[in-house]
């Protein structure tokens, strides 16, 4: 697995993106891009989970953040700087996170989110089984910003009412 790094010289400079909250930090309660309730977890998310409303990412879903920093309250709109994006797969399907904070994370705030994605494939294996769902379920590594978004499309005035695909 690639070891994080903050933008080099001669890399990518680090975009700016507008995140909306979904799940604020501690919270137990999983939302989709949508609002609704994905599940429950017995632990609180570390991060404040969100997305980028304007992009679409590879699964179909509005392009997922991670906002480190203190807790924001669910439907907050913040304009962040987008550090690095770390990819999962889930269900076979690749997906990126952008992670996003004020300021340009340490070396422990990079490990630690590798490491909640490493867990958090594997959390969602179990569920997914649980569920009847298969594929293949991982945590890719630490990747630049934004190649992430470069991947995702933009989402357009009519062209996406929610994820095409149930999570």
């Amino acid at each position: 697995m690639p070891e994080p790094s903050t933008p080099a010289a001669g890399a990518h400079p680090a975009p700016a993106v507008d995140v909306v909250i979904e799940i604020p930090r501690g919270s137990f309660v999983k939302r989709g891009s949508t609002g609704r309730v994905d599940f429950v977890s017995p632990l609180p998310c570390p991060y404040n989970y969100g997305s980028v409303e304007s992009l679409i990412g590879l699964e179909g879903d509005l392009l997922d953040a991670v906002v480190l920093g203190p807790r924001l309250p669910r439907g907050e709109r913040i304009r962040v700087t987008a550090w690095g994006a770390v990819g999962l797969t889930d269900r076979g399907m690749y997906d990126d996170k952008l992670i996003c904070s004020q300021g340009p994370p340490s070396r422990a705030q990079e490990r630690r989110v590798l490491l909640f994605f490493r867990l958090y494939a594997r959390a969602k294996q179990l569920l997914n089984l649980l569920r009847g769902q298969t594929g293949r379920h991982a945590s890719e590594g630490w990747g630049d910003a934004a190649t992430a978004i470069a991947r995702a499309r933009p989402r357009g005035d009519t062209d996406w009412s929610g994820p095409t695909i149930p999570f």
